[in-house]
């Protein structure tokens, strides 16, 4: 049987996986309503955070699909991705047009010599324009220096949640067969060389309690059978013999057992602990390797901590270094995105320095910590510095923000005084597209920022473009922290008070303890507070004293709004169903000494 393997990427939000569940369910590939997004995180948040695979048959041809992750956050699973396969679907909204993302995604296949086949979703929209969306996306080929083959890419009009596609708008279409129609006439056959030495390359990895590391490999050619020995070539020279106890191939999304592996299959191989990304595994010793997959380094590190907080241990089952620790570990089976540094711990060990490729990345790796059960503190984030021929570099991005063109004002005067320089401006309706670069520790904290100064209307999106000259001190907060004096139960009446002061991150009856950040205050600086203080009662009354209490609903912290507004000398604390915010020093008198050693 023919393989044709093909991937699917674009920016956040354009229809990867719509297109993707609606290819799987017209071929009969998985019942109707099942989605690619199965993680529970990723239900909720309604993006993708892992790339998946999943097979069809089409016309006596088996089609592996790899859908990718559209977050800049997790553009490293698309690079490793996009080296597996041989022809890549571009899914580009037909309003919104080419996004940071795409542009960086596009920039990778075209490096490696893909051609890709254009899919202009959601040409439904009431401002939809695929004519103009098609036009830019040529000029952004030629911009980053398509071949002349590249350049005549095959285009593809789609409706990825009605599951239709047409080659030309004009076209009366019911179905995806023209796309997938697409993909037979224009991707090369993958198998073939199933008579040469075997070869292949792990793109990924899982993990699985029985079977151990699995490797998710492209083979190039050959063939192994379950059961033979395998050889695992490391970049640097390092062989490895290891014996092969299963494999697996794909079928629809789910993963089937297989007695063989033959060149062009996307497949799973257990029984090689050792194996890793971009390394090449073998028949035999000899032979050349396989190019190794390079990773893009971490942009952000912070601290993970045991929580030593007063209501520490009440709701998490997993509360201690060794069992943070082994978690951290086992996170690096699977996530190469992230680093640990274990060495890094001190004070008994209770502190591990971790590295991401941004606060989404680590946000996510949270959650999932504290949904298992865990109880942990984080430190602020701080982005990587280096230092690079001598002089002090920082992260840099690109940022595109699409808002209302009256609410330009604001944007660009909370960007610049971030660190931001404006590149270019377009005009499209009533909207505007804005183009900056600036230093990535100057957008922590701006999307809940951006998301209430453009009334929910804006759509901001960035990517890291590499390490720039440091851009001197950038003010973060105009708020201070509004800080709990007492232990106890928080009521309303105080509650009432303390609103006019700022905003609230906790509603009455909730428990605060002595150091805990119940809210912000507007003016800037750190206020500390009585929560429990209670109305004061007596034998008098006079009008107007009983009036009642209104309070405003309170700003509930995720850990991702945490991780924004928290300053350098508070901690996160997230427990499996809280999340809080503290003083790394919880009384007034040990803050006074720490300010006094500064």
């Amino acid at each position: 049987m023919e393989i044709r393997n093909i991937a699917i990427i674009a920016h956040v939000d354009h229809g990867k996986t719509t297109l993707t569940d609606a290819i799987l369910s017209q071929t009969h590939a998985v019942d109707t309503g099942i989605s690619m997004d199965s993680n529970a995180l990723e239900k909720e948040r309604g993006i993708t955070i892992y790339s998946k695979n999943a097979s069809i048959i089409y016309k006596g041809t088996k089609i592996n699909i790899v859908d990718t992750p559209g977050h800049a956050d997790f553009g490293s699973e698309v690079e490793r991705v996009l080296r597996s396969i041989d022809c890549v679907l571009l899914v580009v909204d037909a309003q919104e047009g080419p996004m940071p993302q795409t542009r960086f995604v596009l920039k990778k296949s075209l490096a490696l010599g893909l051609r890709p086949i254009l899919v202009i979703n959601k040409i439904d929209k009431p401002a939809s324009n695929p004519d103009h969306v098609h036009d830019q996306v040529f000029e952004l080929f030629s911009e980053l220096g398509a071949t002349n083959e590249q350049l005549d890419f095959p285009v593809i009009y789609a409706i990825g949640r009605d599951g239709i596609a047409k080659k030309n708008l004009s076209d009366d279409s019911k179905d995806i067969t023209p796309l997938l129609d697409m993909v037979l006439s224009h991707v090369p056959v993958a198998s073939g060389k199933e008579n040469e030495p075997f070869r292949a390359q792990p793109f990924n990895l899982a993990y699985d309690n029985f079977l151990g590391r699995l490797a998710i490999v492209r083979v190039y050619s050959g063939t192994l059978a379950q059961g033979a020995t395998a050889y695992v070539k490391k970049p640097s020279g390092q062989v490895i013999k290891g014996k092969i106890t299963k494999l697996f191939t794909f079928s629809g999304i789910s993963r089937v057992d297989a007695e063989a592996i033959t060149a062009g299959d996307i497949a799973i191989i257990a029984g090689l602990p050792d194996a890793y990304i971009g390394d090449t595994i073998a028949d035999a010793p000899e032979g050349e390797h396989l190019e190794a997959i390079a990773i893009d380094e971490p942009t952000i590190e912070l601290t993970f901590l045991v929580n030593n907080s007063p209501f520490a241990g009440r709701e998490g089952k997993f509360v201690t270094s060794r069992q943070i620790r082994e978690r951290l570990e086992k996170e690096l089976e699977v996530n190469v995105g992230l680093k640990v540094d274990f060495d890094s711990a001190s004070g008994g060990g209770e502190q591990f320095t971790v590295y991401g490729r941004g606060e989404l990345h680590i946000a996510i790796l949270i959650e999932n910590m504290r949904r298992e059960g865990y109880e942990l503190q984080v430190s602020q984030p701080h982005v990587i510095m280096k230092t690079i021929d001598g002089v002090r570099q920082e992260p840099f991005e690109e940022i595109v923000v699409d808002v209302p063109s009256e609410l330009q004002g604001i944007v660009i005067e909370k960007l610049s005084a971030r660190g931001a320089m404006m590149q270019k401006t377009h005009m499209h309706e009533k909207r505007i597209l804005l183009s900056f670069e600036g230093p990535s520790r100057g957008l922590f904290g701006y999307r809940n920022i951006f998301i209430i100064d453009t009334k929910g209307e804006g759509i901001l999106a960035t990517r890291t473009v590499g390490y720039r000259p440091y851009a001197g001190e950038i003010a973060h907060r105009e708020t201070g922290s509004m800080i709990s004096q007492a232990t106890g139960k928080a009521v309303a009446f105080a509650l009432d008070n303390l609103q006019n002061r700022g905003t609230l991150y906790i509603k009455e009856n909730t428990e605060v303890y002595e150091g805990m950040i119940i809210g912000n205050t507007t003016k800037g600086d750190e206020l500390t507070v009585n929560p429990l203080k209670g109305k004061q009662l007596t034998n008098m009354r006079a009008s107007g004293s009983d009036e009642a209490i209104r309070l405003v609903p309170p700003h509930i912290l995720s850990i991702e709004s945490g991780l924004e507004v928290m300053a350098d000398d508070e901690y996160l604390e997230v427990t499996p169903k809280s999340v809080r915010l503290r003083k790394k020093f919880l009384t007034e008198n040990d803050r006074a000494k720490a300010r006094r050693k500064e």
